[in-house]
């Protein structure tokens, strides 16, 4: 009888949170009781390390992370003996430094120093790889 009504909602959980089979397309809110405000920051637990891993929002809502708004992603605390490892990915500056450049010349002037003259080749006799070559035995013979 009723369970015309409750097909229409089965694609979303009961909290009207899109489900995690397809990305967000109105965005999420934080998970913090009581808070309205958008999502800002996933935040998982690695409970074998002890380890909070507060990131920047993943694209589909998964059920063991929790998102959370800019203000209560701030004010993150752990347990104590715990680590929070922070990725923010707007922090990494997108300009090589200095050092970088010049890590690149001299990479650089280091290329240009191996001799690139063509070596006789000779041909080989013993282990290649996983092939063997073995010389013939019929001259040996003779």
């Amino acid at each position: 009888m009723s369970s015309g009504t409750n097909s229409s909602s089965s694609s979303q959980p009961s909290s009207g949170q899109p489900s995690s089979s397809r990305p967000s397309s109105v965005g999420r809110r934080c998970t913090r009781s009581g808070c309205s405000a958008h999502a800002a920051k996933t935040l998982t637990y690695i409970y074998s390390d002890s380890t909070a891993v507060l990131g920047p929002l993943s694209t589909f809502a998964e059920p063991h992370a929790y998102d959370l708004c800019a203000e209560h992603s701030d004010k993150l605390t752990v347990p104590q003996g715990w680590n929070v490892i922070t990725h923010n990915p707007e922090a990494h500056h997108s300009e090589p430094t200095p050092d970088d450049v010049l890590a690149i010349a001299e990479a650089i002037r280091q290329t240009l120093k191996i001799d690139l003259t063509p070596k006789p080749h000779t041909p080989e006799v013993g282990r290649r790889g996983h092939l063997r070559a073995i010389p013939d035995q019929s001259d040996s013979r003779d």
